[in-house]
């Protein structure tokens, strides 16, 4: 048959490779790796190798150690897919174990990923998998793709996988890149692109992580070109005040080998400042620290001290430093409006106009989607004005009963219409007096009661129902809407005259999946429903990336939401992707999360055996895993890293039955 045949050729290839000379290059690492497989580990070419899942609970482990790295890895892996998807590649991010933390692959093809091993929780160690791209490039600290053939097991000569290694600050491999494709062309040379897109990539998370890292130090970047060191940033150099060198990026450790001024590999921070910048550059730190004040580049020439190379700087300083010296004193009074975004451009301008006009004596109109925020834009700008210490009134002009709204907003005289309060009642608009009146969909007011509101805002006055004389109020009207007035205006449904007076000056909120400081949001967000809750849950970061690439169609209210579902059913000491909503994790880039289900692998890696009846894949994987513990749900829950309500959620969506709660079988 052909396949025993292509075996039989693969085992002769690999065993006449033990008795030539040495080879050369990428194919010396990979006969390399063969004699290790055969020598050190004791694996059979000619015998396939399964693909083998750590349990779920150890899978849970390897990412919470690998969390920090994959929150900063997340956009990186997620662009790579984007870029290998459409060739068929799929994308492992690995620890340096090679167990698999994070995986991205047609979902299509979701069955032959599992087989093969291309999936979330596989073990891609050399030890196991023999040679592999992620296992050898794990052992010799290499990118290398790893072609058909090459590989070790006869269970992979199909398959075309390229690595690279991601090492941390100082010099311990953190992790590795892979991606892997089950068709390519015949020849090895088809990859070498790919080799080049995986390490660039893997250049950029590992720089990333780096900068993630040592954000609260001065951070000296170097390159050959002055035009290209702000953006390649190719060498990087974490410094303390004093100039001692304290972490370097890969190509940093690398400069300074070359300059003999090597950092011990592996160690913490304290071992690296055996030397300073000024042995590297031939200039003062001080010198080193003024670069951003230098040019109008920000980039300053040096010598290097041994060698007397040019390198251009530029200098990432840390937020605690800034151009003048000490750090301008803050406006206190700006903290509410400051809160409501991080570093998203539209909101950095909209936050901007709404400090300006936060005292003056106009009416704003704040637009944006259902859910982007209006009334937390309107409480921080009361919040943060002369009127925060009076009253703040919030109607919803949708929500309020087309009967009472006007005597809820006007108020009314004791005995003034049938109903009416026996001591009258001061109505909302006379409440605000002083503060301010929020309108909330004020799209939605009746027309006859935008009349009475024009009145009001012209004259700064208010009638109560059955009253003979009007009552002076001194208020700040802020009103929201998702509706587009001027259409409004256009089909007669809002007053024009209205409109102006209401629009002294707009601010637009940008809907969620536009902003740029989405991560911001989520963790402000989890932390004040976490203290709302009184416990001290931690959001991991599989559950970050799922939040980060759902497109929120209901804007900041439903990611409110979703987080106060996920502390709700939660195991109360984290937040996992299994926690949240199931509609958060529909639109991901095919991978499954942190706490999916991962195939059955019994003793020695061999398959469990299938559930009696076809079943769609996420229901056999529950099921078998129900079987397995006896139907113990909180066995299950600790197996696949889920929590006890979303278990039996999940049972009940799929139609899943324990066999104590089945209907018996009718006796014929």
């Amino acid at each position: 048959m052909t396949a025993s045949l292509s075996q039989r050729q693969h085992v002769e290839t690999i065993l006449e490779s033990l008795h030539r000379p040495g080879a050369q290059g990428e194919a010396a690492i990979i006969e390399r790796s063969w004699r290790r497989c055969i020598d050190r580990y004791g694996l059979d070419p000619a015998r396939p190798t399964p693909a083998r899942y750590v349990p779920g609970a150890t899978l849970r482990e390897h990412q919470d150690q690998a969390d920090d790295l994959l929150q900063v890895a997340r956009a990186g892996v997620e662009q790579l897919y984007r870029q290998v998807a459409p060739l068929g590649y799929v994308v492992l991010l690995t620890d340096a174990r090679g167990i698999a933390v994070q995986f991205l692959g047609a979902q299509a093809d979701q069955r032959e990923h599992q087989r093969t091993g291309l999936f979330l929780g596989a073990d891609w160690s050399e030890a196991h998998a023999g040679t592999c791209a992620v296992g050898t490039c794990i052992h010799e600290r290499t990118a290398l793709t790893c072609h058909h053939s090459d590989h070790f097991s006869a269970h992979h000569i199909r398959l075309t996988c390229t690595a690279a290694p991601i090492f941390d600050p100082h010099g311990r491999l953190l992790a590795v890149l892979d991606i892997s494709a089950y068709q390519s062309p015949v020849t090895k040379d088809s990859q070498t692109f790919a080799l080049q897109l995986v390490k660039t990539t893997a250049k950029m998370i590992e720089d990333a992580y780096f900068l993630q890292r040592y954000g609260d130090h001065a951070i000296v970047c170097l390159d050959r070109s002055r035009e290209f060191v702000q953006i390649n940033r190719r060498y990087l150099l974490a410094i303390e005040e004093d100039g001692s060198l304290v972490a370097a990026n890969t190509a940093g450790r690398k400069l300074l080998r070359h300059h003999e001024l090597p950092l011990p590999e592996g160690g913490e921070a304290r071992p690296f400042k055996a030397w300073n910048i000024q042995d590297l550059l031939d200039a003062r730190v001080d010198e080193v620290l003024a670069i951003p004040r230098h040019s109008d580049d920000r980039v300053q020439a040096f010598h290097t001290r041994r060698h007397r190379e040019i390198h251009f700087a530029t200098l990432i300083e840390p937020p605690r430093r800034s151009a003048g010296g000490a750090a301008p004193a803050r406006d206190s009074s700006l903290a509410p409006l400051e809160a409501l975004a991080d570093d998203d451009p539209s909101m950095r301008d909209t936050l901007t106009r709404a400090a300006r006009l936060r005292n003056e004596p106009i009416n704003i109109l704040v637009m944006g989607e259902t859910g982007t925020g209006k009334e937390r834009m309107a409480r921080a700008l009361h919040d943060s004005s002369r009127r925060r210490d009076q009253p703040f009134v919030a109607i919803n002009c949708a929500a309020m009963p087309e009967s009472l709204i006007e005597s809820e907003l006007f108020g009314h005289e004791a005995g003034s219409f049938t109903g009416a309060r026996s001591q009258g009642m001061k109505g909302l608009i006379a409440q605000a007096d002083g503060g301010t009146l929020f309108l909330d969909e004020i799209g939605d007011m009746p027309l006859q009661l935008q009349t009475r509101l024009l009145r009001v805002l012209a004259e700064q006055e208010v009638l109560p129902i059955g009253a003979s004389r009007p009552i002076k109020v001194d208020l700040r009207v802020i009103a929201a809407t998702h509706r587009d007035l001027r259409e409004l205006i256009a089909a007669g449904r809002f007053r024009e005259d209205l409109y102006y007076r209401l629009n002294g000056a707009s601010l637009r909120l940008p809907p969620l999946r536009e902003r740029a400081d989405k991560g911001y949001l989520i963790r402000q967000i989890f932390a004040e429903l976490n203290r709302e809750r009184g416990g001290r849950a931690r959001l991991r970061g599989d559950a970050i990336s799922a939040l980060l690439a759902y497109p929120w169609p209901g804007n900041i209210r439903e990611l409110h939401n979703a987080l106060r579902y996920a502390l709700a059913t939660g195991d109360g000491e984290e937040v996992v992707v299994g926690d949240l909503p199931e509609e958060c994790l529909h639109g991901q880039l095919a991978h499954p999360g942190a706490r999916r289900p991962t195939p059955a692998i019994g003793e020695g890696g061999a398959s469990q055996p299938a559930a009696p009846a076809p079943r769609p894949l996420e229901q056999d994987l529950l099921y078998r895993a129900l079987c397995r513990q006896q139907w113990n749900i909180s066995a299950v829950a600790r197996e696949l890293g889920l929590s006890r309500p979303t278990i039996y959620r999940r049972m009940r969506r799929l139609g899943i039955v324990p066999p104590n709660q089945q209907n018996p079988p009718t006796q014929s």
